[in-house]
């Protein structure tokens, strides 16, 4: 079977806005996207103070213990707050939700291929396994150019519906594949009947 996971003896085409952003060819992917009402501005306002203590004493680029820390400190809080479902959480509207679906459906099998996901009432987690030379950004922001422009037209609004950058991280192996899919299921289990899931595995 072919090296699905995150290895460190591969080349790593590194690129960043706000987040960091790793690109392996055939790897699996743990992607998080939101909308943009989904975070009190105040809560972000006090992680990007936090962010600029951390990278006053650790610099770029990061050795893998700090992006390791980096991680936790910051991406596991924004997990957190995203799970509260606060903002107006238009995804737990039936018909909303069935757009993100078909949107994350129509390029299953040619660019990618679909583990475990989930709709949650304000965020988007999605398990995949790249095809080919297919880059990371240029899936997820196919999925949200398209839902955004469709959702916007259903419930009459203009301006931008998600979050403008995506989290997404390579697997490292069995045991995080594991975990990411067991976080997956556990985000339905909190809120119930407002998201939908998927829990097909691929490997």
């Amino acid at each position: 079977m072919k090296d699905i996971f995150y290895n460190p003896d591969f080349a790593t085409e590194r690129n960043r806005r706000h987040l960091p952003h790793w690109q392996q060819n055939e790897k699996f992917y743990f992607v998080t996207f939101r909308l943009a009402d989904s975070i009190p501005v105040e809560n972000l306002f006090r992680l990007e103070c936090q962010q600029k203590e951390f990278l006053r004493t650790n610099f770029r680029p990061f050795t893998a213990n700090q992006e390791q820390q980096y991680q936790h400190l910051f991406f596991e809080k924004i997990n957190g707050w995203l799970d509260n479902c606060y903002g107006e959480c238009l995804l737990e509207r039936a018909d909303i939700a069935s757009i993100v679906k078909d949107a994350i459906f129509y390029y299953n099998d040619n660019k990618y291929q679909l583990d475990h996901w989930v709709i949650m009432p304000n965020h988007v987690h999605v398990l995949l396994l790249l095809n080919g030379d297919i880059k990371i950004q240029s899936v997820t922001h196919s999925w949200k150019s398209y839902t955004g422009l469709q959702i916007n037209k259903l419930v009459g609004k203009t301006g931008s519906l998600w979050q403008s950058e995506s989290f997404d991280h390579i697997v490292r192996s069995q045991f995080y594949l594991d975990k990411y899919r067991n976080y997956i299921v556990s985000n339905k289990e909190r809120v119930g009947s407002r998201a939908m899931l998927s829990t097909e595995t691929i490997v």
